[in-house]
């Protein structure tokens, strides 16, 4: 089975075990998903990542992180989809929770968070 939105798989996987309290997930892995952790680790959101090679397939295992109990992600939506893309400038970018939240965005130098594409 293939996926026709590998990271709205992601997204959902992510949502899924944190209603679930789970420590860790495991998901198919690309470079792009590794991007994606990469920023959320950065950021503070999740504790760490790694992939796995030693299975048949490549896997990305993500840390959760956990605030007393609570998810540190509160929300987490994909707004540009594969059947409707979104493009934006750095200044039209949309401030997440007045600032508080981040936005990962793709641009030509790599994937980054909002913070770092208005820089």
């Amino acid at each position: 089975m293939t996926l026709s939105d590998p990271i709205g798989d992601m997204i959902a996987r992510i949502k899924n075990a944190q209603v679930r309290s789970y420590k860790k997930i495991q998901l198919p892995t690309s470079k792009f998903k590794t991007k994606i952790a990469e920023v959320l680790k950065n950021e503070g959101y999740i504790i760490d990542f790694k992939v796995l090679e030693d299975t048949k397939i490549p896997v990305l295992e993500i840390n959760l992180k956990y605030n007393s109990g609570n998810p540190v992600i509160r929300a987490i939506e994909r707004v540009s989809k594969p059947g409707r893309r979104i493009f934006s400038s750095a200044e039209s970018l949309p401030r997440i929770n007045n600032g508080l939240g981040i936005a990962i965005i793709s641009t030509p130098i790599g994937v980054m968070s909002d913070i770092d594409a208005r820089k």
